[in-house]
């Protein structure tokens, strides 16, 4: 059997370019449940950067995975509330260096949410 790709290995290193296969493999009927409602997303987000946190992943590794995630979302599904709408409107906008900042924003908000 083989094992599935991860975005994170077992030695905590990132692989950003297994971003794509990895959200692939989550069922319509879940990603529909994660982003129809922001708090939602927000939530599942937050799960994440404190597994992320919890291997010693830093702010910018983060940053890197929101961004590829970011980018998965702006081109494969439709925003389904205002939030999810104004963050598209900003990454459709946004140049490279700015959708890098939004995911260090974006990393920041879920972090500022457990506090």
């Amino acid at each position: 059997m083989s094992e599935q790709p991860h975005v994170v290995n077992k030695a905590g290193q990132v692989s950003t370019d297994q971003v794509e296969p990895v959200m692939d493999r989550i069922s319509d009927d879940r990603k529909k449940q994660i982003l129809d409602d922001f708090e939602n997303f927000k939530s599942y987000l937050g799960k994440r950067i404190r597994m992320a946190e919890s291997i010693g992943l830093s702010e910018e590794s983060m940053a890197k995975v929101a961004q590829k995630i970011a980018d998965y979302l702006a081109k494969h599904e439709e925003p389904q509330n205002s939030e999810e709408k104004l963050l598209y409107e900003l990454w459709k906008v946004g140049d490279e260096d700015q959708r890098h900042k939004l995911a260090h924003m974006l990393v920041r908000m879920v972090q500022a949410d457990k506090a």
